[in-house]
């Protein structure tokens, strides 16, 4: 299929390209690199062994990207271009309503206009808030505790009223939950602005000095070890699954909206993932005990049957091959 990925310049959406291109899908990116650096089109160049055609664009502008979807001939469209910062939408909440929520209507309707049916969504387990119970269901309430959660929920909503309005709309929303790891060639990776959110790149940092050493917030929690748990996706598994997901709509004779969990289904905990770094590649992490975190759900871990029955999906790699990867990947960095 002729796919266009927005946002394909970042992080899981440069990975999505790679296993796209390795499926012999056509892609088109359109970015305009707000949260990402060109020179990742090169590095998909490496390790696909083709250059993806690039559009330097917003989103929300309906007029370039109309000209993209009737030029391109465009079949299918997986939308990545997204803010994520939790932090950053509690701050600033209007920046995340208009790029997450305003633009991705203007996406749903241009593609509309373009009689253009098949449709992935990037969500996220932010949807869920700080779940009661897990493993979390895609039954599980949505409940979400940020601007950026209550975007993708917004999303969602809409996606799935549109869906419901337009019999061929074929639509699908995939929650992620902690995404880490990077492609095992070490020459594609996160490349985080500013001060990372997230575990593995803050041990990666504190590792390598440009972070102060990390702090464990809760070690009494009723888990094995006193530490949260946490349900940590490796990027190229998630890759697949957008795969996956495009593959099984494009297959489908009528319209639908759909959601599902994108995660491995086993918890690993925040002292797990330090010790398994620290073991896998022979370096010691710098880290403190604090106090639990307001907020914090004590487990938070997918169930991800949805996704193995319906898509044919689920997730081959591991913690260990995840800190593999992402050091392997910082260390390129630091080779350049």
């Amino acid at each position: 299929m002729r796919v266009l990925v927005t946002g394909g310049v970042g992080f899981i959406g440069s990975h999505t390209v790679i296993e796209l291109l390795k499926a012999t899908h056509e892609v088109i990116i359109v970015d305009n690199f707000s949260n990402s650096d060109p020179e990742v089109l090169g590095r998909i160049a490496t390790v696909a062994g083709q250059k993806p055609q690039l559009i330097e664009a917003n989103i929300g502008n309906h007029a370039a990207m109309d000209k993209v979807l009737k030029d391109k001939h465009i079949e299918a469209v997986i939308h990545f271009a997204a803010y994520k910062a939790v932090g950053e939408s509690v701050a600033d909440p209007l920046k995340y309503y208009r790029n997450n929520v305003a633009d991705f209507v203007s996406l749903l309707e241009t593609m509309a206009a373009n009689n253009i049916n098949n449709f992935v969504f990037s969500s996220s387990a932010a949807v869920y808030g700080n779940p009661p119970t897990s493993p979390v269901t895609e039954d599980t309430p949505c409940a979400p505790t940020s601007p950026y959660g209550w975007s993708k929920y917004m999303d969602e909503i809409v996606l799935k009223d549109v869906c419901s309005a337009t019999p061929a709309l074929k639509g699908v929303a995939l929650r992620y939950f902690n995404v880490v790891g990077a492609h095992d060639s070490g020459i594609i990776g996160e490349l985080p602005k500013g001060t990372p959110q997230n575990l593995l790149p803050i041990i990666i940092q504190a590792v390598t000095g440009k972070l102060p050493p990390l702090t464990v917030f809760g070690t009494d929690y009723d888990t094995p070890d006193g530490t949260c748990l946490r349900d940590y996706i490796h990027v190229v598994d998630l890759a697949r699954a957008h795969v996956a997901a495009l593959d099984t709509i494009a297959n489908q004779k009528t319209g639908n909206y759909s959601v599902y969990n994108i995660g491995t289904g086993k918890p690993t905990s925040v002292i797990e993932l330090i010790t398994t770094f620290e073991k896998i590649n022979g370096i010691k992490v710098p880290y403190t005990l604090g106090n639990r975190r307001p907020g914090d759900p004590m487990a938070c871990y997918a169930s991800a049957q949805k996704a193995r029955q319906e898509l044919g999906w689920q997730a081959t790699k591991t913690p260990e091959d995840a800190v593999r990867d992402a050091w392997r990947w910082q260390q390129h960095l630091q080779q350049k």
